[in-house]
C-alpha cells in the first residue's frame, strides 16, 4: 500500500489543502466531464467536514458545507469554476447500515453525472458500492489543532 501524509496546523490549513486538491483537479477535468470521488476516513474531530468546507469554498458553494450526519446526504451546486457548475455531493455514512440506503437517494445517478464533486465521510460503511476510481483520504486527530491527512492508495 502506497502512502503520503500531509500536516495541517489549524482548519484554515485544512481548507487550504482542500482547496488547493480541488484546482488540481479542477485543471485536470477543463477537458473532461468526470466526476471527482473522495473518500474521507478517520475518527470524529479528525478534520473530515474542515476539508469538506474547502471544497465547498473553492467551488463558490454560498451554503456553509456541514457535515449531514442526520440527513446521510446534502447536495450544493457550485458557482461557475473554468466554464463549468459542479455539483457538491457531501455523503455522512455514520449511522448507515446497508449500502442500499446510499443507492436509494439515487448514488447510480450521482456517481454516472457529469460534473459531481462526491465526499463520502465514514465510506468503510458502504465499501461495496464504491468505484476503484477515487481518492482515499485518512484523516488523523494529531493534537487540539494538528491533523495529518493520509493519501492511501487501496
Amino acid at each position: 500500500m502506497d502512502e503520503k501524509e500531509m500536516f495541517t496546523q489549524n482548519a484554515t490549513e485544512t481548507k487550504e489543502f482542500a482547496k488547493m486538491l480541488c484546482q488540481q483537479w479542477l485543471e485536470i477535468n477543463q477537458v473532461k466531464n468526470s466526476n471527482w470521488l473522495v473518500c474521507l476516513y478517520g475518527d470524529l474531530g479528525g478534520g473530515k467536514t474542515t476539508f469538506s468546507q474547502g471544497i465547498g469554498e473553492e467551488l463558490g458553494v454560498e451554503e456553509i458545507v456541514n457535515s449531514p450526519t442526520f440527513i446521510i446526504m446534502k447536495k450544493y451546486l457550485s458557482g461557475k469554476k473554468m466554464n463549468k457548475k459542479y455539483t457538491l455531493y457531501h455523503f455522512d455514512c455514520y449511522r448507515i447500515s446497508d449500502s442500499q440506503e446510499i443507492l436509494d437517494l439515487g448514488w447510480e445517478d450521482i456517481i454516472g453525472g457529469e460534473n459531481n464533486i462526491i465526499l463520502i465521510e465514514w465510506p468503510e460503511n458502504v465499501k461495496d458500492i464504491l468505484p476503484k476510481n477515487r481518492l482515499n483520504l485518512k484523516f488523523e486527530f494529531v493534537d487540539e489543532n494538528t491533523r495529518k491527512m493520509i493519501f492511501v492508495n487501496k
